[in-house]
Formats: C-alpha cells, structure tokens, sequence
C-alpha cells in the first residue's frame, strides 16, 4: 500500500508559491500542522499537563498568540486554543498532547487539513484586509501577535499578525475556500486597486 501523499489547498494554483504584480506578496503556508485543543483556562492542571508538552504557558488573554520556537498557540475562545507547529511534527505532539491530558475534561484534535493559510506581506496589506471586512487594522492594538477571527470577504477567517515592521499577516480559511480567497486577494491587491488609504488627507 502507497502512503498517502498531502497536497496543500492550493497546490493547483501556478502562482501559490508566490503571486506577482500585486500592490502586496502573497504566498501559500502549507509546512504548518494545527492541533484543536480545548480544555478550562482556569484548571491550573490542565495548564501546566499543556505546557508541559508545549514549553510554553498558553494565552489567557483574548486575540493573543504566545511563541517559542516553531510553536505558535493562538487563543480562539475562553475554552480553545489553535497550536499551529511544523507539519509532520504534530502527529507526535498531539500523542504528547493527549497522554499528558488523560482524565482531565479536555481534548486534542488534528485539525491540519481543515484549514488553508495565505501570507500576505507589504505595506498595503491592512488596506487589502479592510476591503474585505468591517475591521479598522490601523488601530493601535492591531500589532504583531495579535489574533482574531472575522468575516473577510463574506466568509469565516482567522488572522494573524505574525509581524507589523514591515506587515506580515496569515490569513486562515478553510480549505473549501482557499481558491476563492487566494483569487479575491489577487484581484483586490492589483496596483490599479490601491486607493491610498495611508496617505495625508489633503
């Protein structure tokens, strides 16, 4: 029997390694894996059995991130986190993940073909965001960490602000979705659509 073999969401596109002639770069992120874990923020145990396993305290705080290494853990929700890591690896972290919880109300799932993730770079990146939903990415608190999910381009999202000098984010969708948004992306950050959100008010 053959082994299975992993196509990224957006392996079909000619341009997913990288999109050109745009105001922004984009490109697909397809070496990540993504572990659903839940479990009660206020269990002192159930904190320290995750961190154990994931050498880092996992965030409280609401549309925070934590790093350390290659793991990145996003808060979704009072009682959620996303554990992004590299792909192939998480099979064994989630075997880590899931001894180091037993007998706690918990749980710990591999989520890593559910979700496709799109990088965009460029210091037009909060203008293409913003044309896709009603968030104000220029506000203070929108900066490098920071996580929330969203309505873009009339679809469910998550983004990330991996870094705000210069902008990097990751844009979440899920895979059913993942050539609509990359060719909503395409078309939205074309030179010709920029509107000079950024520019002194005359």
């Amino acid at each position: 029997m053959s082994d299975p073999v992993f196509n990224s969401a957006l392996a079909h596109a000619a341009d997913h390694d990288g999109a050109k002639d745009l105001s922004i770069a984009m490109r697909e992120i397809s070496d990540r894996g993504m572990i659903d874990l839940r479990g009660e923020a206020s269990s002192s145990k159930f904190k320290q059995a995750a961190k154990s396993v994931l050498g880092l305290d996992l965030p409280v705080k609401p549309r925070t991130s934590v790093s350390k290494g290659n793991i990145t853990v996003f808060w979704l929700s009072v009682d959620q986190w996303l554990i992004n890591c590299p792909r192939g690896g998480h099979h064994k972290l989630l075997a880590d993940l899931t001894k180091a919880l037993d007998g706690m109300h918990s749980l710990a799932v591999d989520v890593s073909d559910m979700r496709a993730i799109i990088r965009l770079e460029g210091e037009h990146v909060r203008e293409v965001l913003m044309k896709g939903s009603s968030i104000d990415f220029t506000l203070p608190e929108y900066k490098a960490g920071l996580v929330r999910r969203l309505v873009f381009a009339e679809i469910a999202a998550l983004v990330h602000i991996v870094s705000d000098k210069p902008d990097t984010v990751d844009i979440y969708v899920f895979r059913s979705y993942a050539d609509y948004t990359w060719k909503w992306l395409k078309a939205t950050a074309k030179p010709g659509a920029v509107i000079g959100l950024f520019s002194k008010a005359d």
